[in-house]
């Protein structure tokens, strides 16, 4: 089994940023492709970004130029940078992964964007 530990949620100002980290352990060969989703109150879950073993990213239109997702192969590690945030990224934000054909999802980080 693999278990996604997140951390890097908190309470932020407009305008602010935060930076998430998602790191994957246990029964693990090969993390292929891993990414962020999040899920607004009273919205249905949606996707944030993700990113290939080799570098290639995806954004959703709603954060581009705002969001940057990276990883580090070695350390099993995903993060998200959040810039420009607006009281609309808040969300509980999920991490999932893929080892193989198999999607693991980490419990979720609530990010409140509030003055």
């Amino acid at each position: 089994q693999v278990q996604l530990v997140e951390s890097g949620g908190g309470l932020v100002q407009p305008g602010g940023s935060l930076r998430h980290s998602c790191a994957a352990s246990g029964s693990i060969f090969s993390i292929s492709t891993m990414g962020w989703y999040r899920q607004a109150p009273g919205k249905q879950r949606e996707l944030v970004a993700t990113i290939t073993r080799g570098g290639s990213t995806n954004y959703a239109n709603s954060v581009k130029c705002r969001f940057t997702i990276s990883r580090d192969n070695a350390k099993n590690t995903v993060y998200l940078q959040m810039n420009s945030l607006k009281p609309e990224d808040t969300a509980v934000y999920y991490c999932n992964a893929y080892v193989a054909l198999t999607g693991y999802w980490g419990k979720g980080t609530l990010v409140t964007v509030s003055s």
